[in-house]
């Protein structure tokens, strides 16, 4: 029989572990939380001192009984849940459900390595009693919100609708920005190019300038005409090199990833959205089979606010890359580029690392055949980041010329590469070449070509799950760890939409938010939900009293229930549509349901006929026979494609939007594509025919 057992969260862990720990230990894991707050009922006794009322989760009783019948006979239980205060509350739950109170047997580390986890199994610690209230008060927060606001969104709004700390204020700056677009008021601008080219010596290259200024001062050019004129007095000057200015600067390496930080890059480099990347950061941590190695954790802690690294893994970094780069590129200093927002975060978790790779030799091509394409994929983002904020910086010559034409002054600029650093290996080095030829300060220059172009100014662009988790990240509004599940929950609620890749709230979104703002000002304000972050730290810093914070919280709140209560019942407007019911004749109206759109006969309650809401695009379906229409639908995981309305009996399906086009190539339909080359151009649905139109009908 083993001597000791370790209690883990993921069943991932066991194997990474069990290969660590060796014969005496037998490891388990809880599967996430045991108990909770009861789903039934608030769980809260406000008038106690808001203490909580938990129970064990229904589907975890017979985890808990296992975990009963393994602490039988084992001299020393450890509880290895994971090292943030959720797998703090974890622990203390198991704690008091196991009675292995008042020992030291709480082991936590930021990587599943050898090193790691021995050490910490060498010197374990106490339950940190402040991590447990600073999520108690997290979770008490949470749950009076949801369950005193929610019954009162169903009784004023609807069935099935939810409120949340921070879901709502997530939703509110969506609806904010879709008002700003909707108030946005587009005007037209013109812009102006030139081509020029060095007298003296006809073998120098030809470059581009811009027109920067207008009798010294910066102008917009409002109107085609105007462009004209400033295009054909430019031809009546001589022209000449005005100034010409040098600059030469570092451009610092960005920090190993925090969480927020790993889930923009995904998102932008990888096209993962932050649900997947996690996921897969996740796996990396917990450990990966490496063949003979075994289970092996590739990555630390995936969880975290800190961009800190230890002395071993900047050692460890140094190495590698004055091996593999040499020793110019190593940096030597211990600086790091901070956080723009650091300042905002008084008790960042700076027990955890940034995330980082656990061995850097570990290069991502030499264990590429143990990994999935997606585990390759953020294991090399992480891995390269990490080394990359290792290397010096890299030194640029930045380069601006100023080029007269009587009142006008055009502006060309360049720059070069004179120390690529960690360039070499992170970053877009093709806007850093030397784009400019070789001039001097009067140098005489011939005009080759000029035009101008119209523009026009853009609205603020919606949000994406990257520009949505920054923008979060920013305004201190929930942690890193909650935006997956938030996000989750306002696309599962019908509250957003997400269409080529923005969010677009719904209008059962925007009369939610309306009701909130309205009578839940502070709730849904940002200041608000940002300070309540920082108390949450102060509290595990012992600097509050979660009590006293909830009690704060909740005088205003229930002023704000009170208020909120006497509300006049809200009436979702009904849309009409063009269908016609089958039963009665009448037409049909477009409802909001808890899975989203619906028909429903206007002659309710006299006739209940409902059909399924079919969201058309205007497309024929192309194939032979079939007299369906494309309509736009959604997977589970709420990514759009399109499909025949009359699925299952035609299977026609693409994920592009389809067009009333045939490929002249091949004539199958063509769809909708961008990219962020071209933007968007149109393209073939046939996979094996290669035929493109870039023309500009559809740019807009």
């Amino acid at each position: 029989m083993t001597k000791y057992l370790v209690i883990v969260e993921s069943p991932t862990k066991e194997k990474t572990l069990k290969k660590i720990l060796g014969k005496d230990y037998t490891i388990k894991s809880s599967k996430g939380h045991l108990i909770d707050l009861p789903k039934t009922k608030l769980g809260i006794d406000i008038e106690n001192n808001f203490q909580p009322e938990y129970v064990v989760i229904p589907k975890q009783r017979r985890v808990l009984k296992e975990l009963k019948e393994s602490i039988k006979g084992k001299e020393k239980v450890f509880l290895a849940t994971d090292p943030d205060r959720e797998g703090e509350a974890i622990a203390w739950h198991i704690a008091q459900k196991l009675n292995v109170k008042g020992v030291k047997n709480r082991v936590s580390f930021n990587e599943i390595t050898e090193k790691a986890v021995s050490q910490s199994f060498k010197k374990p610690r106490e339950i940190n009693l402040n991590m447990i209230d600073s999520q108690k008060a997290r979770r008490l927060l949470d749950r009076l919100v949801g369950y005193k606001i929610s019954p009162l969104l169903w009784k004023k709004i609807g069935k099935k609708l939810s409120a949340g700390r921070v879901q709502s204020v997530t939703l509110r700056l969506i609806c904010e920005r879709e008002q700003e677009i909707a108030k946005f008021k587009i005007e037209e601008y013109w812009t102006i190019n030139a081509l020029f080219k060095k007298i003296e010596d006809e073998n120098t290259e030809p470059f581009e300038a811009k027109l920067f200024s207008i009798n010294s001062k910066k102008t917009t050019i409002n109107n085609k005409e105007e462009a004209t004129n400033i295009c054909e007095e430019v031809k009546n000057h001589n022209i000449y090199v005005k100034n010409i200015t040098n600059k030469k600067e570092f451009k610092n390496p960005y920090p190993a990833f925090a969480t927020s930080t790993l889930q923009q890059e995904a998102y932008n480099k990888l096209n993962f959205p932050i649900k997947k990347a996690m996921l897969i950061a996740q796996q990396l941590y917990e450990g990966i089979n490496l063949g003979s190695k075994g289970n092996t954790g590739l990555i630390t802690y995936m969880r975290t606010d800190s961009v800190r690294v230890s002395d071993e893994a900047k050692s460890e970094a140094k190495k590698y890359i004055e091996k593999n780069y040499g020793k110019e590129f190593a940096k030597s200093s211990q600086n790091i580029k901070k956080g723009k927002n650091k300042a905002k975060k008084v008790n960042i978790q700076d027990a955890h690392e940034s995330i980082r790779p656990t061995y850097v030799f570990n290069h991502p091509e030499s264990i590429r055949k143990y990994l999935t394409n997606d585990q390759y994929k953020l294991y090399n983002l992480i891995w390269q980041r990490f080394i990359a904020s290792r290397m010096k910086a890299a030194y640029l010559e930045k380069i601006t010329i100023d080029i007269e034409s009587g009142k006008y002054i055009f502006r060309a600029s360049g720059s070069k590469i004179l120390f690529k650093g960690y360039m070499i290996l992170y970053g877009e080095n093709s806007q850093y070449l030397d784009k400019l030829p070789d001039l001097k300060e009067e140098d005489k220059l011939k005009l080759l070509k000029i035009e101008a172009n119209q523009s026009f100014t853009k609205p603020p662009a919606r949000y994406t799950e990257a520009s949505l988790v920054k923008k979060l990240e920013k305004e201190g509004i929930g942690r890193p760890s909650t935006y997956v599940p938030t996000i989750s929950t306002l696309q599962y609620r019908t509250y957003v939409e997400k269409i080529n890749k923005k969010f677009i709230p719904t209008e059962l979104g925007i009369t939610v938010n309306s009701f909130l703002v309205q009578y839940f000002s502070d709730i849904v304000n940002i200041a608000f939900t940002a300070k309540m972050e920082k108390q949450l730290d102060e509290i595990e810093s012992n600097k509050k009293k979660w009590e006293n914070t909830l009690k704060t919280f909740y005088k205003a709140f229930s002023s704000d229930l009170e208020k909120g209560n006497k509300a006049q019942k809200i009436k979702m407007p009904d849309i009409e549509s063009d269908e016609i019911c089958d039963k009665c004749g009448r037409k049909m109206l477009i409802k909001n349901g808890r899975f989203g759109k619906f028909l429903a006969c206007s002659g309710f309650p006299i006739c209940k006929n409902t059909k399924p809401f079919l969201d058309k695009i205007g497309v024929s379906c192309p194939e032979e026979d079939c007299s369906g229409e494309i309509i736009r639908k959604k997977t589970k995981k709420s990514r759009t494609f399109y499909g025949c309305s009359n699925y299952p009996k035609c299977s026609f399906v693409v994920w592009n939007k389809p067009i009333n086009k045939k490929c002249p190539q091949c004539n199958h339909i063509l769809v909708l594509s961008k990219n962020k080359k071209s933007g968007f151009y149109y393209k073939c649905s046939n996979s094996a025919c290669d035929y493109k139109d870039f023309s500009k009908e559809h740019k807009k």
